[in-house]
Formats: structure tokens, sequence, C-alpha cells
């Protein structure tokens, strides 16, 4: 038995292949840092998607526009009734009214889910009313423009998109893989991916971007790094962003995520001042694992750069989590197709290790 089910090979896929020993991600045959920054959130949709759904179109730019619209439409008198739940857990009763088919449309629909639901409701919690998606946008564009007031800039959509591409797929993680169960049960994408939401809820999953703002909150100044990670480490507390299960290097998609944060930074769409703490901190938090932990690898991961890209974006942080799932969901929905083509139910053993019968006196 392997606990976590570690190192178990449990499905092939041509989707993507995480090398933790290189620090490599493959995504449909193209490395990471030759897609993000350099194409759209619709054109990844349908990177991923290619050979899944024979109606699939050479671009998704207005269909997915045209599924954010109906989406909208379809939810927009239940919007109110959830102006005082939880962001995440709204958005996941909202999408359960959606359709639960197989085909192209459904997959649209899903995809386009959370990106109209997260902005309506956050306005909703501000009490502002939500916004119209808007079908002349870009995806990445038109979720700003719900979220604030007005179009963003083109800066601040671009740095949204290299986000969304950034994290959309990374093998069989446990959302991910709770996708593939209920997708090889014959159940509809829409079983799929609120399996995969469930499962992305959880802390050890999807919860860790929020406390590295928390973590550079509590620093406040370069001058204060050293001292306060010293005392967390001595401490016996984990450093928010530094170490990954799979990555025995620098994850590669902090380092997209970075760049796209730098870009943003030169467009002078974001205040430096915050990025230039974590920079520092980043430095420092390395520096001090190395010491205190020499026999491991703890390199900066992907939770680090995207809360401060986030931020920066305008998105409150307990909406990270639901950030991240408008873009994994694209993945959720290639790996339920595939799971579902290869016709075979996920049923794994489990070693009985309670008490045996009692004997009869």
């Amino acid at each position: 038995m392997s606990n976590g089910l570690e190192d178990v090979v449990a499905a092939e896929t041509i989707l993507s292949d995480v090398d933790g020993l290189a620090g490599r991600l493959i995504i449909r045959g193209q490395p990471l840092e030759t897609l993000a920054g350099r194409m759209t959130y619709e054109d990844m949709l349908g990177l991923l998607w290619d050979g899944f759904f024979p109606d699939l179109p050479s671009d998704l730019s207005q269909p997915l526009a045209k599924a954010r619209l109906d989406v909208y439409r379809a939810i927009e008198r239940e919007l109110p009734f959830f102006a005082d739940r939880p962001i995440y857990d709204g958005i996941r009763a909202l999408m359960a009214r959606l359709p639960d088919g197989t085909e192209l449309d459904t997959a649209l629909l899903l995809a386009a889910a959370p990106s109209v639901l997260l902005p309506a409701l956050v306005r909703l919690h501000t009490g502002k009313p939500p916004r119209v998606p808007d079908t002349s946008l870009g995806h990445a564009a038109d979720m700003l423009s719900m979220l604030g007031d007005a179009a963003p800039a083109p800066a601040r959509a671009a740095a949204l998109d290299a986000y969304l591409v950034t994290v959309v797929d990374h093998g069989l993680n446990a959302s991910t893989f709770a996708a593939r169960v209920v997708a090889s049960t014959l159940a509809g994408l829409n079983s799929s991916a609120l399996a995969a939401l469930g499962a992305l809820k959880g802390p050890r999953h999807g919860g860790a971007l929020g406390p590295v703002l928390d973590m550079l909150d509590a620093i406040g100044k370069p001058e204060n790094a050293a001292a306060w990670i010293e005392n967390e480490l001595t401490s016996g507390r984990r450093l928010m962003g530094f170490g990954h299960r799979i990555y025995r290097v620098r994850d590669p998609r902090a380092d997209a995520l970075k760049a796209a944060l730098d870009r943003l930074a030169q467009s002078g769409a974001v205040d430096t001042t915050r990025i230039a703490l974590a920079t520092h901190v980043e430095a420092a938090a390395l520096a001090a694992l190395a010491r205190h932990k020499p026999g491991r690898v703890l390199a900066t991961n992907v939770e680090f750069y995207p809360a401060l890209l986030l931020e920066a974006l305008g998105f409150p942080r307990e909406t990270f989590t639901a950030i991240f799932a408008a873009s994994r969901i694209g993945g959720w929905i290639a790996h339920a197709k595939e799971e579902a083509a290869t016709g075979k139910l996920i049923r794994p053993q489990s070693r009985y290790v309670g008490p045996g019968p009692r004997q009869a006196a």
C-alpha cells in the first residue's frame, strides 16, 4: 500500500507532464514557458480540449463569451440569495444548477461559470449590483470588467490571462483525480467539475494563497523579514509559498507568474512597493530554509507570486481558491473527457486493518 497513493500511476494522459526532478511542466507537448504570457485562456482551452469534442471550433473566443452571458442569464435571479454566503460555496451551489451533459455546450458553460459567478458574488458582498458579461471582451478582460466598474487596461487583462494559463492543469492532483473518478462512472461533466470543486476547497490543496499575503502583512517591512522568518521556523511553523510535494527544484509556475507580475509592474498598473517586499522576503526565506532544513529542497512554489498578482488585480484574498478553480476547470473538463473514453471504472482496493470478527462464547 502507498499512503496517499504516493508514486502510484493511476492514469495515462496526453494532457500534462509534471517532472518534479527537472522542474518542468509540459502541457499538450509544449513547455509552460512557451504558453504562459503568450496565449489567452481561450487558446489554452482549445489546446487542452483538442480531440475531445468533434465540434470544437478553431477559435473559442466567441463561443466562450456567449457561454458567459448564458451563465449569467441562467443564474441572474438567484444571485441575491447568495449575497451572504461564502463566495466559494455560492459558486458551487449555483454551478450545480447548470446542465450535466458531456458535449461542448456544457463544457463551455462550465468553463465560463466561475469567471461569471465569482465577480458577481464579490460585488454583491460589497453592496454593488453584478455586472452583465461583455461579449466583446476576451475572457480574462471580461472577468476583470465584471469585478470592477469598467473594462480593464490591457496589461491587467494580460496578467490575468497569464495566471489562468499557468495553473490550468498540473497532472493528477487531488481535484483532477476527483474529477476523473467521477468521470469514470460516466456521469456528466458538471458532476466531475463539482467533485473537483469539493476537493479544491480543502486547505491542503487549494487554500494557501491567502496566507502568503498574511505573511507579508505580518512582516510589513523588508528589514523585519529575517527575524520574522527565523521565529517562524524556530517555532516549527511552515512558511507559506515554499516547498511542493512534487517539485524538488523551483516550481516552473513560480517563474511564469513572477514574470507576469513583473510585466504588470512595468506597465505602471501596480504598486511596486509590495513586490519589492515580496522579493526580499523570498530571498530571506530561501536562505533561512537552507539553514534550517539542509536535507530538504524547499524552493519557491506556485503559491507565492500569484498571491501578489491576484491582489494587484483587485481580487479579495478570500476568493483566491475560486480564481484557481476558474482556471483549473478547463483542465478538469479535459481530464473528465479523457477518463470517460477509457471505458474503465476507477475502483481501487483497500486493506482492512480493523478488528477481526468476535468469536462466539
